[in-house]
């Protein structure tokens, strides 16, 4: 039996999955992001969330064969690696597991853990590909200077088109009206006091109004449009970039798919796809498989080099909750 975990900034999920392609428990935690809170977080949400899925299940940690922790944030902050890599051993009471960041899940969730790229593109973003044994990560840089093509991204070009239409240094269109209605402004202005003040530039509400700008595209916001179009192109160029890197010939094939909120509007989903047909020619863009968090069960296996069979594989296909939404 295999457990896998898959960290992130709302919820951690865990899921036990037999050899057999089963789905056999599932369990939810509290966020394990634990910047905010600090790292001793991460033990007691997964001793929590370990604790679930096995009471569920009807065995003890003992009796998982290996385990694999997505863990956001994992690897970004050096000193930290050792705490992170041990939290689990005290958990478990054993060392079959592996820890890595939370990108790994959503990779191999999307391409049922065999070689290729994987983009996400949710509050953040970033690329995490495997060839031949390496695995790569690009991008993820954080709001402040990175994560190209997100949902934060996006909002904030959102905020900013919204602002220069306000002011008459570029054309007006739907975008303003949708964003007073959903944040309920009663004048342009209120818009700083909204993001600043009253949310403290939080990251994620601030993401979470990505949505506004493909709504104001589908009403034929032209600056939306364009934002949309850009996020695309971004997250071609990660995937791009990941495919030099990790040494690929020209000529080999390269199978790519995607995680993430922001790939949920088709403009970004076509932007992306014809500007990484034009950057290579050999990317074979597939829809996600499976979820992170049944990606990450997917890897305990691999790592344990009891990778699941075509058979069992295809029962897990046949279940409704382990495929990507």
């Amino acid at each position: 039996m295999f457990l896998g975990v898959d960290g992130g900034g709302t919820k951690t999920a865990f899921c036990l999955l037999g050899a057999d392609g089963s789905i056999v428990a599932e369990a939810t935690a509290a966020s394990s992001y634990y910047f905010s809170e600090g790292i001793d977080l991460v033990t007691r949400v997964l001793g929590e969330g370990v604790g679930a899925v096995c009471a569920s299940a009807g065995i003890t940690p003992a009796e998982i064969e290996f385990a694999f922790f997505g863990i956001p944030t994992y690897g970004e902050v050096a000193d930290d690696v050792a705490v992170l890599d041990a939290a689990p051993r005290e958990v478990l009471g054993h060392d079959r597991y592996r820890v890595d960041n939370d990108m790994v899940c959503g990779w191999s969730g999307s391409l049922g853990a065999v070689d290729g790229i994987n983009v996400i593109s949710g509050t953040g973003s970033m690329t995490y590909g495997e060839r031949a044994g390496r695995g790569l990560r690009v991008g993820g840089w954080s709001e402040l200077f990175g994560d190209e093509g997100s949902a934060y991204w996006i909002a904030t070009r959102g905020l900013q088109a919204f602002s220069r239409m306000s002011d008459g240094r570029q054309p007006a269109g739907p975008l303003l009206d949708v964003l007073r209605d959903h944040l309920e402004l009663a004048a342009d202005l209120d818009l700083i006091d909204v993001v600043l003040n009253r949310w403290q530039g939080d990251r994620g509400k601030i993401a979470a109004l990505s949505p506004l700008v493909t709504r104001a595209a589908d009403r034929g916001d032209e600056a939306a449009a364009g934002i949309l179009a850009e996020a695309g192109r971004e997250l071609a160029l990660l995937v791009e970039t990941t495919r030099g890197r990790l040494g690929y010939p020209a000529d080999e094939q390269v199978v790519v798919s995607y995680s993430g909120g922001t790939f949920t509007a088709p403009q970004v989903r076509e932007a992306f796809r014809q500007h990484l047909h034009r950057l290579h020619g050999g990317y074979d863009l597939r829809q996600p498989l499976y979820s992170p968090v049944v990606g990450a069960a997917l890897y305990a296996a691999k790592q344990a080099g009891r990778p699941l069979s075509a058979d069992a594989l295809g029962q897990l296909r046949s279940t409704p909750t382990a495929t990507a939404a």
